[in-house]
């Protein structure tokens, strides 16, 4: 159907892809991912006309700043943060635009990584976890902003590039490589970026980060392995740890990734 609709009307299928790319679909949070969120000190913070939902736990001599993935929440770290409260960590995370309880409307993956930094900067942080896409957004916002200096930073799977992003997109929507095209002409117009060189095994090689770890499930079917791989072998400060039997979303409630997680922060 959208295969035929991509050749009859090709602007208007390219105008329902765009909106598919920025109008994340964010599923409702468990029962104790809510829970974990009402034990926050919670904060609005205004960002480009956004309400954003700030969230912090803790009071201990750790400090780290969450990133969750495109199309996920704060909501998402629950079992790491219930983890890192029990070892003293001071914890931020945040809902990034049109996400969990941030407020709604169109937005981009550039606008998540302007956040990023801005939240970095304001909580002066300097020990990072984020989760698939999040990753993205971190490394563009480190590589963007090179007065950040980061401790450590944990990468709980990664992209590699952000074409792919809009690639899965259009192979799910089952639209032509025209439309997809035209799509990518659309998002450069309108980003005023070049979006094949958006690329965090490039954007790793300039970053200021003294210590790093990925973590990535060599079965994950939603980013495959192969990407965290050549991000790892672009970067030096990075070590790369492979798992399974966690796939994409259960590597954050993993009881070995916590600890690995926790155990890197702290030594």
């Amino acid at each position: 159907m959208v295969k035929t609709l991509s050749k009859i009307v090709p602007n208007l299928v390219v105008s329902f892809a765009y909106q598919q790319l920025t109008n994340p679909q964010v599923k409702k949070l468990r029962e104790y991912e809510t829970r974990i969120l009402d034990k926050a000190k919670q904060d609005n913070f205004k960002f480009k006309g956004y309400d954003i939902k700030l969230y912090q736990w803790g009071k201990g001599p750790y400090e780290v700043l969450l990133i969750h993935g495109w199309e996920g929440q704060a909501g998402n770290f629950a079992d790491l943060i219930e983890r890192l409260l029990q070892h003293d960590f001071k914890v931020y995370a945040f809902d990034a635009p049109s996400h969990g309880y941030s407020s709604k409307g169109k937005t981009s993956l550039f606008e998540f990584t302007e956040l990023v930094a801005v939240l970095i900067k304001k909580f002066h942080v300097k020990n990072l976890v984020s989760h698939s896409f999040g990753g993205v957004a971190t490394t563009y916002a480190l590589f963007s902003n090179q007065d950040i200096v980061i401790e450590k930073y944990i990468l709980l799977t990664t992209p590699d590039r952000f074409i792919d992003q809009i690639q899965d997109v259009s192979e799910k929507l089952g639209i032509t490589k025209k439309v997809e095209d035209r799509l990518i002409t659309r998002l450069t117009k309108e980003t005023g970026q070049d979006v094949y060189a958006l690329n965090v095994s490039d954007f790793v090689k300039q970053i200021r980060v003294k210590q790093a770890l990925i973590i990535h499930d060599r079965h994950d079917r939603v980013i495959p392995i192969y990407q965290s791989k050549h991000v790892h072998q672009n970067w030096p400060p990075a070590k790369l740890m492979e798992i399974e039997g966690t796939g994409h979303f259960r590597i954050l409630s993993n009881h070995a990734v916590i600890g690995a997680v926790i155990g890197f922060l702290q030594k």
